[in-house]
């Protein structure tokens, strides 16, 4: 049997990203009878965003379930879902997205279609935590029906993995939800198609400019436990590290920038071994 240690960083990590897919994933029967899975497992969330709506998915979206929660007619300060996520984001901060989320993984498998290669803005990375203020935590307390309950503005106005994983396969299997699709949904759709062309041509786009998730672990990224470590006393500064980071992202400058997602490009390059993942 091979030395799991000499396996590259890339392709464990690509491993433990469909290992985590299958994870979070596992209901998949529930394709076919266009169901959701209500089990015991879906009062947990899971690390990553993957939608509450996918009839696949076992665990529920900590974004969306952060929403439900804060948008109830009894408002309350769910420190469960918050708990879960903190937890998430000071043990492996972005880390979790760069190996275990659902969505971060099909942005990358769209990347892989042969085309120019582009880099955002840099303004355009700050969205996400607008996204974040705005649609998570604002709105679905401030913007309530007669009933007093707030719609989980995120997850019904923006986010492409809910179309794409519960939207349309359940589209696609109730002639009664097809029949009353409307502007909303072709909105959300727009979006989606948006989201995954740009994806096309730069690497993980929401993850970089949209996803209020992504913000929420990078944030944490300067204190969590798993981080990344430069040696500066062996580090040659030739740069490769930072022509290696898809995430535009210069390990030198800023070893554990809210961007990174600990995916080990830069590790991978680097002539001298001055960087490495660890806790």
């Amino acid at each position: 049997m091979a030395d799991i240690k000499h396996i590259p960083l890339g392709v464990k990590r690509k491993l433990i990203q469909i290992v985590a897919f299958g994870f979070c994933n596992s209901q998949v029967q529930n394709f076919l009878k266009g169901k959701l899975y209500t089990g015991k497992w879906k009062k947990f969330c899971s690390p990553g965003l993957n939608c509450y709506s996918c009839p696949a998915a076992t665990y529920s979206c900590p974004i969306g379930a952060l929403q439900a929660v804060g948008g109830s007619s009894k408002f309350s300060f769910s420190f469960y879902i918050v708990g879960i996520i903190l937890a998430f984001g000071v043990i492996f901060g972005r880390a979790v997205c760069g190996f275990l989320c659902p969505f971060g993984l099909m942005q990358e498998i769209v990347n892989l279609i042969p085309s120019p290669k582009l880099k955002i803005p840099r303004w355009m990375k700050y969205i996400k935590f607008a996204v974040l203020l705005i649609f998570v935590l604002i709105l679905p307390v401030a913007d309530t029906n007669y009933s007093g309950v707030g719609d989980p503005a995120f997850c019904k106005y923006i986010c492409p993995a809910g179309t794409l994983e519960g939207g349309l396969p359940l589209a696609a299997t109730h002639p009664e939800i097809r029949s009353s699709l409307g502007s909303l949904f072709f909105l959300k759709s727009l979006i989606l198609i948006s989201v995954l062309i740009l994806c096309v041509f730069c690497y993980r786009f929401f993850c970089k400019a949209l996803c209020p998730l992504g913000a929420i672990y990078g944030l944490l990224n300067k204190i969590s436990f798993y981080r990344l470590h430069l040696n500066e006393s062996t580090c040659i500064h030739c740069g490769k590290c930072a022509r290696a980071c898809k995430m535009d992202v210069n390990p030198l400058k800023s070893p554990n920038s809210i961007e990174c997602i600990r995916c080990g490009s830069c590790i991978e390059v680097c002539p001298t071994k001055s960087l490495h993942a660890g806790i």
